[in-house]
């Protein structure tokens, strides 16, 4: 909700198809192709008269831009719609950097902050620069790096499942970093990134807040009092 409101606040006109669903990558992860094909070939009819598909989040925009080509290569017709979904798919902060050429969206947060780059949207789709870009000018934001920011917090979708013990270990580890900062936010980018970091700090009882990138800019505009709608 905060990334529809976001939107519409820098003047973008949004829709939600009610046929879309999961982006596919969890079954194409494990392995199960044929599954994964469907939920994607039903995303290709969903999006098709679509100028621009946002994703608040580098995983599945990551798995659009990089395996709907793989699912579909055997068939022309889909495939070309895959690669045009491609083309028009952005994760957020990469549509209003790059896109609506916005880096500074009047934005206002007095906290002390700190941020963690998820590894598909860093490393995938290589959006590193446009979310930092869209905090550092928030106005009044306090923004402390946050140690070896680049691990990896150990979700991963299924890894965290396959891999429990391992996975539990690097968000542990994760989480010691945070609690480094003395930040009152933990910003990110992914939905998978923050509810794994989360659910580790709530259980280790640290009181700082995950926060997603469009939550604190819709509640950042909303505090200036500019682009209300």
């Amino acid at each position: 909700m905060s990334a529809v409101r976001l939107l519409q606040r820098l003047g973008c006109e949004v829709t939600f198809p009610k046929s879309q669903i999961c982006c596919g990558q969890p079954a194409f992860n494990s392995g199960y192709k044929d599954a994964a094909r469907q939920v994607a070939l039903n995303n290709l009819r969903a999006f098709e008269d679509s100028e621009f598909v946002i994703c608040p989040s580098g995983s599945c925009a990551g798995m659009v831009h990089h395996y709907y080509e793989e699912l579909f290569s055997n068939d022309t017709t889909l495939l070309k719609q895959a690669q045009a979904l491609a083309d028009r798919t952005y994760e957020l902060s990469q549509f209003i950097v790059n896109v609506l050429k916005l880096t500074d969206v009047g934005a206002v947060f007095p906290h002390k902050v700190t941020y963690h780059p998820s590894c598909h949207g860093s490393r995938l789709l290589g959006v590193k620069d446009e979310p930092l870009q869209l905090i550092n000018n928030v106005r009044n934001i306090e923004l402390v790096p946050l140690e070896n920011s680049q691990d990896c917090c150990g979700f991963g979708g299924t890894f965290a499942v396959k891999m429990a013990s391992v996975s539990g270990a690097m968000v542990s580890e994760k989480v010691g970093y945070i609690v480094k900062t003395n930040a009152e936010y933990l910003l990110g980018t992914d939905m998978g990134c923050l509810m794994n970091i989360s659910g580790a700090m709530r259980r280790q009882g640290v009181n700082t807040t995950p926060m997603h990138l469009a939550q604190l800019l819709n509640e950042g505009i909303a505090l200036s009092g500019e682009r209300n709608v």
